[in-house]
């Protein structure tokens, strides 16, 4: 099948690290974009996941994470395969889109998480360590999002107070703030949250291990993920 330059810019190979994340932004802004046309049919997964050039269970993750937030419809038998839903989602609550405020917010976000990470990974205590493992079995745990997001919330707010920065605090609790009007737009599908959590778990890792670099390079993984979910399920990418 021939593809106009858009398109083909759709199924060009996915870049590691953020490969799940990169996938649904892809596919989700193609679909918004009209792109991937209502009722129109993704390529077999096997062929769909060698052009983007990630494994094919990658590749599953993403479309589930389409299906439960709308974008795409599943259905099985010889002629199944993932469609684009007849009327996906094209903007998030009450058309809202992401702006130069929003885009602001991610870039605060970047530098009070970094530096919160870098300090936690050189001052953190085993209490405060202790807490944060809580916290991760408590999303693990979580049977709706709201739980899940009040102890997610908390776990950041927490890489600060292990950072011992009462300033550093004050600003998580502010940027955390700011990003739930922004989370709050979006579908929160499961296979997100599990693949956030399992960052979650891997990071207390690290910052016992006192393994700064590490953790603020999973610390930005983590950050660039929720950019890239964000992008692929509201209503413009965020390098518009």
């Amino acid at each position: 099948m021939q593809r106009d330059p858009a398109l083909e810019a759709v199924f060009k190979p996915v870049r590691p690290p953020t490969t799940f994340e990169e996938t649904v932004e892809r596919l989700g802004t193609a679909i918004r974009l009209g792109l991937l046309a209502p009722g129109s049919r993704l390529p077999p997964e096997r062929d769909l996941a060698e052009e983007l050039g990630i494994s094919r269970s990658t590749l599953r993750q993403a479309l589930t994470t389409l299906v439960q937030s709308g974008h795409l419809v599943s259905q099985r038998g010889r002629s199944g395969g993932s469609f684009v839903a007849e009327q996906p989602p094209l903007a998030g609550r009450d058309g809202e889109a992401l702006d130069e405020d929003a885009l602001a917010v991610l870039d605060f976000r970047v530098a009070v998480e970094s530096g919160a990470t870098i300090l936690a990974a050189e001052r953190a205590e085993a209490e405060g360590l202790d807490r944060l493992d809580e916290l991760v079995e408590k999303m693990a745990g979580a049977t709706d999002f709201e739980d899940y997001r009040r102890a997610d919330i908390r776990f950041h707010i927490g890489i600060a107070e292990a950072a011992a920065s009462p300033r550093l605090v004050r600003a998580m609790t502010e940027v955390q703030g700011q990003m739930s009007e922004l989370i709050a737009l979006i579908a929160h599908p499961e296979e997100v949250l599990t693949r956030s959590n399992e960052q979650h778990r891997r990071l207390v890792t690290l910052l016992r291990n006192r393994d700064r670099a590490r953790a603020v390079w999973l610390a930005r993984r983590h950050i660039a993920g929720t950019e890239h979910i964000l992008a692929g399920l509201l209503q413009a990418p965020l390098s518009a």
